[in-house]
């Protein structure tokens, strides 16, 4: 546990690196190429990360004041994903699971039963979560065990089924998103834009931000529209004239910073990624190698972007209105991208379809996060989690995005 803890302490931008170098010598990169390579990536994952607490920092308080504004008093606090990371990395069956997903991915791999070669062990803890979730309600450590690594197994089948949609969406070949919160989602996504298929009229709307600045030029580029939905954000906040241009630069910053920073990371993964591909080629002909990665590699993509700026206010409406929704969307409003990436995805960027389908989700994820409130403040004192001052009971948007985890624990709910 101690190892495991030293490793995750690192943190993403010097765990990504490390790996990723050992991979390059794995694959016979040669030393230089491959400590490039893996700095490289490191570089582009910490930019990510920057402009992703830029993005939180300039939203928390805009939500905070829309909040306060619409005079919204739910009883239970959304405290973010940290609640879950924090459940889960302190749960006993932390060392168990790693080991586990470790051996699953390499048996799936070696037997051809995925493509997926899940790097991001940072978060592993969502496999973790899901232990915990029906540990916590069958007090039973293998019981967490197995379904952590039932988890495990339907989340790589549905990054390696995902994968084409990261080539014709996002220009990611070779890359798949193992990221529970978000790929636990692609089916329902990709189901209701098949829907969408099928009504008149409705199936001939396309909004795209690619499309937009190809027709208007400057005027229809990220950060342009990055400009006008801060300043749209910002006026909902209550905010001054100040107030609601300073938000408005920064979310047009963060729209023109994003896909410069996962150019940097596809700079060092693109290397690794062809050198993969020879290496495997030679040993095993025909074998496609996926790298599996966390999904901050693609929210930065002007749709998902505007579609979740925009899905801020629709959200806390839902909240508002849905009868038995207790839950006050806070912490992880600003990370929306990550829940809400297949709802997007599944539409080529359709800003239009985007929004219908996040709005969808975002009902089940509200009620998800509603029904885990009682075992999640159970969990949360468990670890000792610091709860915000005069909350009773906590959960997060985020805890309520991870489907599979959450299908698994009712199904050992309904037989317990």
């Amino acid at each position: 546990m101690q190892i495991i803890k030293f490793i995750l302490d690192l943190g993403p931008t010097v765990m990504m690196p490390i790996i990723i170098m050992l991979l390059g010598l794995l694959f016979r990169q040669g030393f230089p190429k491959a400590f490039r390579s893996g700095l490289t990536i490191g570089i582009g994952f910490a930019g990510i990360f920057l402009v992703i607490g830029m993005l939180t920092s300039n939203l928390s308080p805009a939500t905070q004041a829309m909040v306060t504004n619409w005079g919204l008093h739910l009883d239970v606090m959304d405290v973010g994903w940290p609640i879950a990371a924090a459940i889960s990395f302190g749960t006993p069956i932390v060392p168990a699971v790693f080991a586990l997903g470790l051996f699953i991915n390499v048996i799936m791999l070696a037997m051809n039963w995925t493509k997926t070669m899940d790097i991001d062990l940072w978060n592993y803890w969502h496999f973790i979560y899901a232990g915990a979730l029906v540990m916590y309600l069958t007090n039973s450590a293998i019981m967490g065990i197995i379904a952590s690594g039932i988890t495990i197994i339907i989340i790589l089948k549905l990054a390696d089924w995902t994968q084409p949609y990261l080539v014709k969406v996002f220009d990611m070949p070779g890359i798949s998103l193992p990221h529970t919160e978000s790929v636990s989602w692609a089916p329902v996504g990709i189901f209701l834009n098949s829907l969408i298929d099928k009504i008149p009229g409705i199936n001939k709307i396309d909004i795209n931000p690619v499309k937009i600045q190809e027709r208007f030029g400057v005027f229809g580029e990220p950060m342009l529209i990055g400009l006008v939905l801060g300043a749209f954000i910002g006026s909902l906040a209550g905010y001054d004239i100040k107030g609601i241009v300073q938000l408005s630069v920064n979310m047009a910053a963060v729209l023109f910073l994003m896909p410069r920073m996962v150019r940097i990371l596809m700079e060092g993964l693109l290397p690794l990624s062809e050198s993969g591909r020879e290496y495997l080629n030679k040993r095993f002909p025909g074998k496609e190698v996926f790298i599996g990665l966390d999904a901050a590699v693609v929210i930065g993509h002007p749709s998902v972007m505007a579609v979740c700026l925009l899905m801020i206010p629709i959200t806390l409406l839902l909240a508002a209105v849905l009868p038995g929704n207790r839950i006050l969307p806070f912490t992880d409003l600003a990370g929306l991208p990550f829940c809400l990436l297949w709802a997007v995805a599944p539409t080529k960027g359709n800003v239009f379809r985007g929004l219908i389908i996040s709005t969808i989700l975002m009902v089940a994820i509200l009620y998800i996060a509603t029904d885990l409130a009682p075992v999640t403040t159970l969990m949360a004192k468990g670890v000792n989690f610091p709860f915000p001052e005069g909350t009773a009971a906590i959960s997060s948007l985020d805890g309520g995005a991870h489907l599979i985890p959450y299908i698994l624990y009712k199904i050992v709910e309904l037989f317990h």
